[in-house]
């Protein structure tokens, strides 16, 4: 952890064993297992592949054949019986066509799995991150909390001594109170963070009582450019390319459609008066008059032509989303950097000398609290600036599927 997160002031706490709340630690790998193996929604997306197969087995099936009986008078000595098998023959190349687009289906199917993957486990790495940082927020408002007590005790002994004023003891009072509200806020969120990770696990309160990480160690992914290299692979491009060979093949599959079946009748004709049985053979050709699949062929068109369409959209969705996540994620860089080498230590600075300074009666309350607030709210933009970081590179490994 980065020493300017750590808790000024408190440095036998530092190596005493850890408290209650630290001894169940969740690592990110396991999360991801626990979330992997309970999710509701990559569950379904398996299920629809299983439901994919049974829809490519049914397309490659050949249509049944026909049995049809006729009987004419009904009285047997001169009754004559038809009985006449029907054998439909597919012509147009339909069944090839089926079982075209029902394998684009379960491609589409596998392709939704691999998204369904990318997306949890992108909500799963914030949402853990998310937890880190509020535990490190909480240490934040419990350091800002001890910080205020100490400078309470020192303007009470000031006070004391006829050194300063009652004002500033009441000063000191207020901020401390508002030091442990802030401290009890922290605490608060900490809760919600632990509880939205508990449900992306499966779980409907949390089994850890805290997650184990570098809260300080920023996110780093490739450059731009390798970025864009890598967008062709993203899942939900590949998705939105499925999307558009299976609407392909549905065009295909109602352009078959307008070629008409033939059935191809073989059977016997028996006529009791006559006492003869005759071969029966006959052909029933449909006439494309009227419909001729015209209006399915122009939709399943115009829905390809669609597809294609939002196969573009999602590519320059995709394409502005990275370029904004890799900008994000280098100005956070930077600004963590400035923050490390620059801010904090400076900030830290300060305060220790204010509050020596204090101590001594060489500095009044209010430069203690200005040096406090400084090194707060710096140690606090450096927390925000982290979570920003770590929510960019999430929005980026939910992009390219990592």
């Amino acid at each position: 952890m980065n020493k300017f997160l750590w808790p000024l002031g408190l440095a036998a706490a530092i190596f005493s064993p850890a408290p209650l709340w630290a001894q169940n630690a969740l690592t990110l790998d396991q999360a991801l297992e626990l979330a992997a193996a309970r999710s509701p929604s990559l569950s379904a997306a398996a299920r629809e592949i299983e439901a994919a197969d049974g829809a490519l087995r049914q397309a490659g099936l050949r249509r049944n054949p026909e049995l049809s009986s006729s009987v004419e008078d009904l009285r047997a000595r001169t009754r004559t019986t038809t009985t006449l098998l029907g054998l439909p023959l597919e012509l147009g190349d339909k069944r090839p066509a089926r079982v075209a687009a029902a394998e684009r289906s379960k491609d589409l199917a596998v392709a939704d799995l691999a998204l369904a993957r990318a997306e949890l486990r992108a909500r799963v790495t914030a949402s853990y991150f998310g937890v880190l940082l509020a535990q490190e927020r909480r240490s934040l408002a419990a350091d800002s909390a001890a910080i205020a007590q100490r400078a309470k005790d020192a303007i009470g002994k000031r006070v004391a001594a006829g050194k300063a004023s009652p004002v500033e003891d009441t000063r000191a009072r207020v901020d401390l109170a508002n030091s442990q509200l802030e401290a009890a806020e922290a605490q608060a969120e900490l809760q919600t963070q632990r509880f939205s990770l508990a449900l992306l696990l499966g779980q409907t309160s949390p089994s850890f009582e805290r997650v184990a990480g570098e809260a300080s160690a920023a996110p780093k992914r490739p450059a731009l450019e390798a970025l864009l290299a890598q967008l062709d692979s993203a899942p939900s491009l590949q998705t939105a390319r499925l999307e558009r060979e299976r609407r392909m093949a549905l065009v295909a599959v109602e352009q078959s459609k307008s070629t008409p079946d033939v059935l191809v009748s073989l059977g016997a004709k028996r006529n009791n008066e006559q006492g003869l049985t005759q071969a029966v053979l006959g052909l029933s050709i449909p006439l494309p008059v009227f419909d001729r699949n015209q209006g399915a062929i122009l939709e399943a068109l115009r829905r390809s032509e669609k597809a294609s369409d939002e196969l573009e959209a999602t590519r320059l969705r995709l394409m502005a989303e990275l370029q904004e996540a890799a900008s994000r994620l280098a100005m956070a860089d930077q600004s963590l950097q400035t923050l490390q080498e620059t801010v904090l230590p400076a900030a830290q600075q300060t305060y220790e000398a204010a509050s020596k300074g204090l101590e001594a009666g060489k500095f009044g309350f209010l430069e203690l609290l200005d040096a406090q607030r400084s090194l707060l709210q710096a140690r606090s933009r450096y927390l925000n600036t982290l979570a920003g970081a770590h929510q960019a590179a999430a929005v980026i490994d939910r992009i390219l599927g990592r």
